[in-house]
């Protein structure tokens, strides 16, 4: 078991969010409790990790133009959180946007999914968003590929009017190679394209993946298991380049407890080091989001 815990993957559902999706309503049909403020909502995650054992996390904006309160969550805990916030790169200000909350916000994710905007990660738009990362050191880019499913729209009976076409993994390759000094995280293996995430990984090192959720994409795969998407990813991409992440998000569930304990079984089960567990669930994350953002 690794001696500690950090999180890439952990959505801060935040009152701007419930308030996209209609307010003190929805959270009465979902059952959730309200955020309250950035701030208050920033304390209880600290503490929530905390119960877990989780040193640190990144929070993830879940609709564009909330960086303002994930902000607040890492500036009120600088050591304990790291900033992801989502673009929409089709919209006329996504850079100018982006770039203010990576130099004022002092975000260091950069969260585009192209099923939910309808874009191309060729796109000269979303080759945008990659070109500002490298101009901003110490900068990732999540990009979600594969099944997308907004959970709480379907709760909500809300329609997800998303284009999968444009989650393939194989439209990294050029642009993850023409920026060789970004990270780009793809999350949940690929999110039903295992094959072609593991292909960009294989040809690109700037590549990483995340483990996150319950990866339900499994039963796209005739037999698969966990246990043998963490042996082949070992095989192809390696331990340096796989991130571990739980997909939590809301309150009263919290921290999802069950997805970590799913993984180290999973790892165990392959007879995963400790060493090698020690680099998925801890000490990836630190190396790619250091406490220190590198100046160069």
């Amino acid at each position: 078991m690794p001696a500690t815990i950090n999180d890439v993957h952990c959505h801060f559902f935040s009152t701007p969010f419930f308030a996209a999706l209609g307010g003190d309503a929805a959270l009465a049909t979902l059952g959730w409790e309200a955020p309250g403020t950035a701030d208050a909502l920033a304390d209880r995650w600290a503490a929530e990790l905390d119960r877990h054992h989780v040193s640190r996390a990144a929070l993830m904006a879940s609709i564009p133009g909330d960086a303002a309160s994930v902000a607040a969550a890492v500036h009120r805990h600088p050591g304990r959180f790291v900033g992801f916030f989502m673009v929409d790169p089709t919209q006329p200000d996504a850079a100018e946007n982006a770039s203010r909350s990576i130099d004022r916000d002092g975000m260091r994710g950069l969260c585009l999914f192209p099923a939910m905007h309808r874009f191309s990660i060729q796109d000269e738009r979303s080759r945008a968003m990659f070109d500002l990362a490298a101009s901003k050191p110490g900068t990732a880019v999540f990009v979600h590929c594969g099944v997308l499913s907004v959970g709480v729209r379907k709760k909500l009976g809300l329609p997800s009017r998303f284009d999968i076409r444009f989650g393939n993994p194989l439209d990294l390759h050029a642009v993850a190679l023409s920026h060789p000094q970004v990270p780009i995280i793809v999350p949940h293996f690929g999110a039903g394209l295992f094959r072609e995430a593991l292909m960009v990984g294989d040809l690109c090192p700037n590549v990483l993946l995340d483990t996150s959720s319950s990866n339900s994409w499994i039963k796209y795969h005739a037999g698969l298991t966990l246990d043998a998407v963490f042996r082949q990813a070992l095989a192809v991409v390696g331990p340096d380049r796989l991130l571990f992440g739980s997909d939590s998000s809301f309150f009263p569930r919290g921290w999802v407890k069950d997805v970590y304990e799913q993984q180290t079984s999973a790892l165990e089960e392959i007879g995963a080091s400790a060493e090698v567990q020690g680099k998925i669930f801890s000490e990836n994350l630190d190396r790619v989001f250091p406490l220190k953002r590198p100046t160069s």
